[in-house]
C-alpha cells in the first residue's frame, strides 16, 4: 500500500528543467503550473495510414483548457520516468491504445490561462502511426476523430481558439516533419 501511495505521489509531480531540458528539480504539478516554472512535458501526435491525424476534445472538467481540441495525448513524465515511457503510458491511459512512438522535435512555450495557471513547458513532440481501435477515457476525452491535415488547417484558420495553445504551436512543427517524410506519409499531400 505504501509503494502505491509513493507511485501516485510521483505521478502528480513534474520534472523542473533548464532551457536545455536538464533536470533542475521536482515539484508538485499544480504548484509548478501556479508558479509558471519550466518543466518537462510531451505531446503525442498520431497519424493513421490515410495520413489523418487523431485529435481529441479535452473533457469538460480538465483543470485547464477544458473542451478544447488537441493532439492524441499530452502530459508530463513522472520523476525517474523517461519521456518515451511516459508517452506510451499516457497514450494507453488516455486513448486506450499503444503504438510505436518516435520523438521528432521539441519546443518551449509559456502561456497564462484564465484559471490563473501557467504552462511553461519544454515539450517533446512525439509521433506515432496507428490504425486500430480506440477506447478513450471519458475523464480525459469528450470527443475524438481523425482529420486530414487540410481539415485541421482550415479549422485553425476559422477558429483557432477551439484548440489548445500548445497544439497551435506544435501542429506546424509536426506538419513540417510529416512533409519531410513524404515517402512514409505520402497520403497527406
Amino acid at each position: 500500500m505504501l509503494r502505491k501511495a509513493r507511485k501516485e505521489s510521483k505521478m502528480t509531480q513534474v520534472i523542473l528543467v533548464d532551457e536545455n531540458d536538464r533536470q533542475t528539480g521536482i515539484m508538485e504539478k499544480l504548484e509548478a503550473h501556479k508558479k509558471g516554472l519550466l518543466h518537462r512535458a510531451f505531446s503525442v501526435f498520431v497519424i493513421n495510414a490515410e495520413g489523418k491525424m487523431l485529435l481529441h476534445k479535452r473533457a469538460a472538467d480538465k483543470y485547464h483548457s477544458p473542451g478544447l481540441w488537441t493532439n492524441a495525448c499530452c502530459s508530463h513524465p513522472a520523476p525517474e520516468e523517461s519521456v518515451m515511457g511516459a508517452a506510451n503510458r499516457r497514450l494507453q491511459e488516455e486513448m486506450g491504445f499503444s503504438c510505436d512512438l518516435t520523438e521528432v522535435d521539441s519546443m518551449k512555450y509559456f502561456a497564462r490561462f484564465d484559471s490563473g495557471l501557467i504552462e511553461h513547458e519544454f515539450d517533446h513532440l512525439i509521433l506515432g502511426l496507428y490504425d486500430g481501435d480506440l477506447s478513450p477515457d471519458p475523464r480525459e476525452v469528450s470527443d475524438y476523430g481523425y482529420f486530414s491535415i487540410g481539415e485541421i488547417d482550415q479549422k485553425l484558420r476559422e477558429n483557432k481558439h477551439e484548440f489548445t495553445f500548445w497544439f497551435r504551436l506544435a501542429f506546424p512543427l509536426i506538419k513540417t516533419h510529416l512533409a519531410s517524410q513524404a515517402t512514409v506519409f505520402s497520403s497527406i499531400h
